[in-house]
């Protein structure tokens, strides 16, 4: 008896100075107490990486690393007073199941490099962000980003912006913490944990497995594709807005006007880019959508790259799903916006 009570008390004793040391090292090393700590946002963003095998939708394979660094952003390490120019988008800014030098934003980057432009676009887009979420970003994580001041925004937008669902799943995407308190905690727990982040980033180094296979396989979409450009557009779709269409423009508004009060208080300069689909503005509300936030920009003096006047055509490998594009639509995008930035 007595010595279980020996065990117990070594194996007690042990825990408890585990447990200090723990507490110590992560007072010391965590962001628990920091001044700009990460709190329960950027839940799923920070330090990710991921080994991707991708099949599209011409069978071709590619397999490449995918990666977001410690403030977030994609891609590579950074020191947060070098970034001038940040890219804010969805799922079709985050491009997540092509390589980054073939994205909107690599293409971009690749195109400043090759023509001695010195400028590097950082790509903070987060897969389902629409307006709400990009207003919700300058409050809640690029404060907390030491001497974050760019000197220009992109808000590529649109697509996520033609409904606006309010339950836990939509408002997760644009806020990126949930609501209950034990996702809540988990998530707190997650960004600011010291121990935590280097068992992370040992197990990307040493552990990463080809864990996703996405299929790009989606020729259902292109059965009798034609493209609706915007002259085209201009005809198709009717001048006169139905009262569901009023309601939406409404909020829509409510929203670039909250997006704006964050640009006004703050010194950089945004540039608004609009969107297409994968037939283009064939969809009245994308069609609407793009109109309103042109509107909004040309009103307000904002930078503004009309791209769903700009682009006059794309084919069907320009697309594997309804929004998202393929390396050749990413391109034909990228060279369209870089073509038309102005500095």
């Amino acid at each position: 008896m007595n010595n279980l009570k020996k065990i117990f008390y070594i194996f007690f004793s042990n825990f408890l100075i585990l447990i200090f040391l723990i507490c110590v090292i992560e007072i010391f090393f965590g962001y628990w107490l920091k001044k700009n700590n990460f709190g329960f946002h950027m839940r799923a963003e920070r330090n990710k990486i991921a080994e991707l095998n991708v099949s599209h939708h011409d069978g071709k394979k590619i397999n490449f690393i995918y990666k977001r660094n410690f403030y977030g952003f994609i891609g590579n390490e950074f020191v947060p007073r070098d970034v001038k120019i940040v890219f804010e988008g969805g799922s079709t800014g985050v491009e997540m199941w092509k390589p980054i030098e073939t994205s909107i934003v690599g293409v971009i980057n690749i195109l400043f490099e090759k023509d001695g432009v010195k400028k590097k676009i950082y790509n903070a887009s987060v897969n389902g962000k629409s307006i709400r979420g990009y207003t919700y970003d300058f409050n809640n994580w690029f404060t907390k980003i030491p001497e974050f001041d760019p000197e220009y925004v992109i808000f590529y937008l649109g697509i996520n912006d033609r409904k606006f669902p309010d339950d836990e799943e939509h408002r997760f995407y644009d806020e990126q913490h949930s609501k209950e308190l034990k996702k809540k905690i988990r998530d707190y727990v997650k960004n600011n944990s010291f121990i935590l982040e280097k068992i992370k980033k040992i197990k990307n180094k040493y552990f990463m497995k080809n864990y996703f296979l996405y299929d790009m396989n989606k020729k259902d979409l292109y059965n009798n594709f034609k493209y609706i450009n915007y002259e085209m557009a201009l005809k198709k779709h009717s001048q006169t807005l139905t009262e569901e269409d009023k309601k939406h423009l409404f909020l829509l508004n409510l929203r670039l006007n909250k997006l704006n009060d964050v640009i006004n208080r703050s010194s950089f300069k945004p540039i608004f880019i609009t969107q297409i689909k994968f037939d283009g503005l064939a969809e009245k509300r994308m069609f609407l959508v793009n109109e309103e936030i042109k509107k909004f920009a040309k009103k307000n003096n904002h930078i503004l790259i009309p791209l769903d006047e700009l682009i006059k055509e794309m084919s069907i490998g320009d697309f594997f799903d309804e929004v998202h594009t393929t390396i050749a639509g990413s391109n034909k995008i990228a060279r369209t916006i870089y073509e038309n930035l102005v500095w």
